[in-house]
C-alpha cells in the first residue's frame, strides 16, 4: 500500500479504513481501478460507504487522462443522495477528451458536436480551469493545517464545506406514443438510446438519462423489495381470483400482464407458494438479494436493446426477436449513463410514467422525484394538443406536487411531430415549410388558451412560468427542415440549467474568504479593539438581524394560523357534500364503479386509472385545506428562488455591515471571511428550506389519509352482495364521525412542521454565525501557514469570475 492512498483515506477522515485497504493490497494503480462491486466489498457499513464514493468520484472526475488524481476531501451529499445522482465534475471535450464516436451528441444543425464550438465553450473550460486550479490551492492548505487546536479544526472543516454540488432534474411527460423516448433521444444527440415502442409498448417504469464520466454506456437496474412484490402479487392475485367470474376492465388486464410478463404462459398453473421461488428469478438474482443490476455496453443501440426487458411491456422486439421474459414489473427505476454528453453533466432527464403506481415504493420515488423536478417538459403529440386529455390531467394530477409541494419553476408544453401531415411529401418543400411554420404559430397559441382555464394549475404556476415548444425529433436528427424544429431551444434549456457559473463562484468566493480569515489571524497582534467588533457583531446577530427574520416568522405563522382556521371550517361544512362527488360520480355506473372504489379504499384512498378521472378521497377532504392557504404558501416559499423564503428575510439577512467593514480596519480579513460565511449559510439554508418546505405542504393530506386508514381498511374489509353501498356508507360514517377533529388536527400538525421549520433556521443561523465569530476573531493559533501567495492568487480567480 502506497502513501497516496494512505495519505487520501487519511486526508477524507476515513482513516479507519486503511487497515483494510492495506490487507487488499490496494496501491494507486488498483486505487484507480476498483469498480462498485469492488467498494461494496471492501466497505461492506453503508456510512463510511457513501462517503468513499463521494470521495472517489470527485478524485477520478478532476483526472485527466495525463493528471493524478487531486486528492483532498470535499463536501459530500446530503443524506439520501449519494445513491440518487452521479456527480460529473468535468466533461471529456475539446483537448480533455479523446474523439467523439459517431451519431452521439449532435448540435443544431444535426452535426457532430465535436466539429462546433459552443458560444459558452470558452468561458465553460475557464471556469473548469479556475475552479480546479482553487480546488488544489484548497487541498494543498488542508494538508498543511494542524490537526489540534480548535482553530485548525474548524478551517479543516470550512474547506470540506466547500462545495459545487449541482444536480438538476428534468421530469418529462406523456402518454404512449407521444414521442418522450425519441424527444430524449434528439434532444442528447443519442438516436437509438432509449427503446422506441409503438402504442401497446408502454410500461411504468421510470428511466433516468445522466452523463457517465467514463467512456461506456451503463444502465443500473433498481428493483422493488422482495416484500413489495410478495404483497402486491399476493393481492393481485386474490383479486383476480375474487373476480374471476367476471367481465374484465383495464385494470382486472393490467393485473393479468404483470403476472403474466414475469411469469409467462404458465402463469395460471404456478401456485400461489411458487410464486417467490428463486427458480423464477434465475436472470435477476440481484432482486432477491436487494441488490442493483449494472449492465456494461458498448453503443446506444447495444444499451436500448439490453435493457428492453427490464423497460418495456411488449415482447416483441422487431425482425421476430421475442423476449422470453419481462422484468418491468419487478423494476423499481432504471438509470442510463452516457459517455460524452455535456447537456447532462449537471441534469438528470427522468422519463416518467403519468401516473403515480400501485407498487408502494415504486409510487413513493416517483412521487419523491416529481417533487424534485425544477423543470418539466410535459409531451404531446401535437396533431391535438389543446384538446388531448392526458396531457392536461397529467398537468392537473402533478401540479401541486411539483409547485407549492415540490420545487418546479418551469413547465415546457412539447409538441411532437411537427413534421406529421397527411401527404407531406407530396408538397413542395416551401408549402413544407409553411405549413409547419402555420401550424405551430396555431398550436402554441391554442395550448397557452387552454392552459389560463387551469385555475387550479394556476394557483401553483404562472403564465410566466408555461412555456410552448414545437418540435421533430426525427427532423431534427435527418430531415431536410431540422433547422424548424426547436430541439436547439430545449438543448439551451439544459444548457442553462447545467450552468455552474453561480456554483463556481460560490465556491472559489468561499475559498477566498478562508484563506483571508488564515491570513488575518496569523497576523493577528493583541488588540483591545477585537472584543469591539466581536461585542457589534454579536448584537447585529441577536438585536438586530435574527430578531427581524423571527419577527417577519411571528406573521407569517399569524398569518397561516387565520388561513388554516377558515379552511378548517369550511373543511367542516362542506366535507360531506363534497364527498359525494367523489362516491357518487354521475357519469360512472355502479357496476364497474364498485371496483375502482374497492381499488382505491386498497390504496389508502387513492385509485389512479390510465385514462380519466382519478379517485382521491384524502384530496378532495383536503381540498378546503390546501386551497386556503396556496397563495400564501407560494408566496412565502416560493420555487424560483428570486426573493427568497419568508419573503425574503433569509437573503436579507446579514451581520458584516459596510460600516463596520470601515470601522474596523484591523480585522478587514476576518470580516471579509465573515461576509462569506453568511453567504454560504443562507445558500444551504435555502437549499434546506426548499426541501422542507414540501414535508410543510403536504402534510395536510398526509394527515387526512392518516386519519382515514381505519376507515379504509373496513371498506375493503367489504365483500359479498351490496359490496359498493356498504363501502359508501363506511366513508360517509366515518367523516361524519371524524369532521370535528380531522381537519383541526390537519392543521395543527402543519402548523407544528411550519414552527420546527423556523425554530431550526434560526437556530442554524445563530449557532454557525457565533461560532464563526469566536473560532475567527477569538480564538489564536500561531500554528497557521503562511497563505499570503495564495489568498492575492484567488483573490484574483474572484474577481475574474465575477467580472464574467
Amino acid at each position: 500500500m502506497d502513501d497516496f492512498v494512505c495519505d487520501t483515506l487519511a486526508q477524507a477522515g476515513l482513516s479507519d479504513l486503511i487497515k483494510v485497504f492495506k490487507d487488499e493490497g490496494i496501491d494507486r494503480e488498483s486505487f484507480d481501478m476498483l469498480q462498485d462491486a469492488d467498494i461494496e466489498k471492501l466497505i461492506p457499513k453503508m456510512g463510511p460507504r457513501l462517503k468513499f464514493k463521494n470521495l472517489f468520484r470527485r478524485l477520478k472526475a478532476e483526472q485527466t487522462p495525463n493528471e493524478s488524481p487531486n486528492h483532498f476531501p470535499t463536501h459530500g451529499h446530503q443524506k439520501g443522495e449519494a445513491t440518487d445522482v452521479t456527480e460529473v465534475l468535468r466533461s471529456t471535450s475539446g483537448t480533455e477528451q479523446g474523439k467523439r464516436k459517431s451519431g452521439q451528441q449532435l448540435d443544431s444543425k444535426g452535426q457532430p458536436a465535436a466539429k462546433r464550438k459552443c458560444e459558452t465553450n470558452s468561458s465553460t473550460e475557464r471556469e473548469a480551469k479556475i475552479l480546479s486550479e482553487v480546488r488544489e490551492i484548497m487541498g494543498d492548505i488542508y494538508a498543511k493545517l494542524q490537526d489540534d487546536g480548535d482553530l485548525n479544526k474548524f478551517l479543516k472543516n470550512e474547506i470540506t464545506k466547500l462545495s459545487t454540488d449541482k444536480r438538476e432534474m428534468v421530469g418529462v411527460f406523456g402518454k404512449t406514443g407521444a414521442g418522450k423516448s425519441s424527444l430524449i433521444n434528439a434532444v442528447i444527440g443519442q438516436a437509438n438510446l432509449l427503446p422506441i415502442g409503438d402504442l401497446n409498448a408502454c410500461t411504468s417504469v421510470m428511466i433516468k438519462v445522466e452523463a457517465n464520466m467514463e467512456d461506456k454506456y451503463e444502465a443500473e437496474i433498481e428493483f422493488i423489495t422482495k416484500e413489495g412484490w410478495q404483497d402486491e402479487m399476493w393481492s393481485m392475485w386474490q383479486y383476480l381470483c375474487d373476480h374471476m367470474d367476471q367481465e374484465n376492465d383495464d385494470e382486472d388486464d393490467d393485473y393479468e400482464n404483470k403476472l403474466s410478463a414475469h411469469y409467462g404462459k404458465d402463469r395460471k398453473q404456478t401456485k400461489p407458494d411458487e410464486f417467490m421461488d428463486p427458480k423464477n428469478f434465475r436472470e435477476i438474482p440481484e432482486f432477491l438479494q436487494s441488490k442493483t443490476k449494472t449492465l456494461t455496453f458498448h453503443s446506444a443501440e447495444m444499451l436500448s436493446e439490453g435493457i428492453a426487458k427490464y423497460t418495456k411491456n411488449d415482447p416483441n422486439q422487431g425482425e421476430g426477436k421475442k423476449l422470453k421474459r419481462l422484468y418491468w414489473p419487478l423494476v423499481k427505476c432504471v438509470t442510463v449513463k452516457v459517455p460524452n454528453i455535456p447537456l447532462l453533466q449537471h441534469v438528470t432527464l427522468v422519463d416518467l410514467p403519468g401516473n403515480g403506481d400501485r407498487n408502494k415504493s415504486r409510487d413513493q420515488m416517483w412521487k419523491e422525484i416529481v417533487g424534485k423536478c425544477s423543470t418539466v417538459w410535459i409531451v404531446a403529440d401535437i396533431t391535438r394538443p389543446a384538446s388531448e386529455k392526458q396531457s392536461w390531467q397529467i398537468l392537473k394530477r402533478t401540479a401541486s406536487l411539483m409547485g407549492n409541494g415540490g420545487e418546479c419553476q418551469n413547465i415546457h408544453f412539447i409538441c411532437t411531430k411537427s413534421d406529421v401531415f397527411e401527404d407531406f411529401q407530396q408538397h413542395t418543400a416551401e408549402d413544407r415549410l409553411n405549413l409547419i411554420l402555420d401550424r405551430n404559430m396555431k398550436t402554441k397559441l391554442a395550448v397557452k388558451e387552454e392552459f389560463k382555464k387551469l385555475h387550479n394549475v394556476k394557483k401553483h404556476f404562472s403564465e410566466d412560468n408555461f412555456e410552448v415548444f414545437t418540435v421533430s425529433s426525427k427532423e431534427f436528427l435527418v430531415g431536410e427542415l431540422k433547422e424548424h424544429s426547436e430541439i436547439p431551444k430545449l438543448q439551451k434549456v439544459l444548457q442553462d440549467l447545467n450552468d455552474c457559473h453561480s456554483e463556481t463562484l460560490n465556491y472559489v468566493s468561499g475559498a477566498h474568504g478562508i484563506l483571508s480569515l488564515i491570513h488575518g489571524a496569523s497576523k493577528r497582534k493583541e488588540d483591545d479593539r477585537i472584543k469591539e467588533v466581536c461585542k457589534a457583531l454579536e448584537e447585529n446577530l441577536t438585536s438586530l438581524q435574527t430578531e427581524s427574520i423571527n419577527n417577519e416568522m411571528k406573521k407569517i405563522c399569524k398569518a397561516f394560523n387565520a388561513l388554516l382556521q377558515k379552511g378548517v371550517e369550511e373543511s367542516k361544512n362542506s366535507c360531506e357534500d363534497n364527498l359525494m362527488s367523489t362516491l357518487y360520480p354521475e357519469e360512472r355506473d355502479g357496476r364497474g364503479f364498485h371496483k375502482q372504489l374497492k381499488k382505491a379504499v386498497e390504496n389508502e384512498g387513492v385509485w389512479v386509472p390510465k385514462e380519466g378521472r382519478e379517485i382521491n378521497i384524502n384530496m378532495k377532504l383536503a381540498s378546503p385545506l390546501i386551497d386556503s392557504i396556496d397563495k400564501k404558501f407560494r408566496k412565502t416559499f416560493p420555487n424560483d428562488g428570486k426573493c427568497g423564503p419568508f419573503n425574503g428575510a433569509i437573503n436579507k439577512f446579514s451581520i458584516v455591515t459596510k460600516e463596520l467593514k470601515e470601522k474596523y480596519k484591523n480585522v478587514e480579513l476576518e470580516l471579509v471571511f465573515l461576509k462569506s460565511e453568511e453567504e454560504r449559510l443562507k445558500m444551504s439554508l435555502n437549499k434546506s428550506i426548499r426541501k422542507r418546505k414540501k414535508t410543510v405542504y403536504n402534510s395536510l393530506t398526509k394527515t387526512i389519509k392518516e386519519k382515514m386508514e381505519d376507515c379504509y381498511r373496513e371498506a375493503a374489509a367489504c365483500t359479498g352482495r351490496g359490496t359498493l353501498q356498504n363501502m359508501r356508507e363506511t366513508i360517509e360514517k366515518h367523516v361524519h364521525r371524524s369532521k370535528n377533529t380531522m381537519f383541526e388536527d390537519a392543521k395543527k400538525v402543519m402548523m407544528n412542521h411550519l414552527d420546527n421549520l423556523m425554530v431550526d433556521v434560526l437556530k442554524t443561523l445563530e449557532d454557525t454565525m457565533r461560532e464563526s465569530i469566536e473560532l475567527s476573531l477569538e480564538t489564536d493559533d500561531l500554528s497557521l501557514p503562511d497563505v499570503s501567495a495564495q489568498l492575492e492568487r484567488v483573490q484574483k480567480l474572484r474577481d475574474e469570475l465575477r467580472s464574467c
